[in-house]
């Protein structure tokens, strides 16, 4: 059970609507319960779902980073369903497409067919554990354990491989958001909250991506001419959501601060 609920390190840190929150609830709750009552093949099944959620999130940071691959992305489909992926207002419209098909949106961060074809065949034990064949496929805790493994192991990866997508919105975020007096919220951590976390559902794992990222290695950062706000901004992410002892700050004399 414990090394379960890793996969919530990997799922957003708040949701647009209580009740995208509330479901989410729901499924971690039908997991733990049926996993406690020794209900392996119901608690897979809630798992499961919490993972597409999963992967329905690092699609919808695609669609909102990189909207010009995202529409690409779309050829093949028909016009209705293109269209409705299109106007999506959250990442749970996917859900009206297949699964296995949104995963071929993952070769938009460099997943492969082999590894789609892995993450496919999730999808596979899914569909064979709901249907009534007669068979229950997780009869014992280690046979779900060794599943839930596998599992992670796939999320981690998919994370790995979305590491350029979040650097890339951070980058952004960080570019359009440095002034207080123009855009959504005068206090770094509420604009972090909800222009950065709450639209792009970022996790934890992603938080800490944003956290890693050397800003001042691009120079269009480095050389902005509010260079101290989006230092201010990256160290008040750092201390909000990873560190929370304060950066001390010294005076940089070409852009204004930086990290001791």
């Amino acid at each position: 059970m414990e090394e379960a609920s890793e996969l919530a390190n990997y799922l957003p840190l708040s949701f647009k609507t209580p009740k995208e929150q509330e479901y989410i609830q729901f499924l971690w709750d039908a997991f733990e319960t049926n996993y406690n009552h020794q209900k392996y093949q119901f608690a897979f099944l809630a798992y499961h779902m919490l993972t597409m959620s999963f992967v329905y999130f690092n699609i919808w940071q695609i669609k909102r980073t990189e909207p010009g691959d995202f529409e690409k992305g779309l050829i093949g489909f028909g016009k209705d369903v293109e269209k409705g992926l299109l106007v999506a207002t959250s990442p749970f419209s996917f859900s009206v497409v297949p699964e296995r098909t949104m995963l071929r949106f993952l070769k938009l961060i460099a997943c492969d067919n082999g590894k789609i074809g892995t993450y496919a065949k999730l999808v596979d034990d899914r569909n064979e554990t709901a249907h009534p064949n007669g068979n229950i496929f997780f009869s014992t805790q280690a046979a779900l354990d060794i599943k839930i493994r596998e599992i992670l192991r796939v999320v981690d990866e998919i994370q790995t491989h979305s590491v350029s997508t979040i650097q890339r919105c951070y980058a952004r975020f960080l570019e359009e958001s440095n002034n207080p007096d123009d855009r959504e919220y005068s206090e770094d951590a509420d604009q972090i909250r909800e222009v950065l976390i709450h639209a792009h559902y970022l996790s934890q794992k992603d938080v800490e991506i944003c956290a890693a990222f050397d800003w001042q290695a691009h120079e269009h950062l480095e050389m902005h001419t509010n260079a101290h706000g989006i230092e201010s901004l990256h160290q008040s992410l750092r201390v909000t959501y990873i560190d929370p002892e304060p950066i001390q700050l010294i005076a940089r004399p070409e852009t204004g601060l930086s990290q001791l």
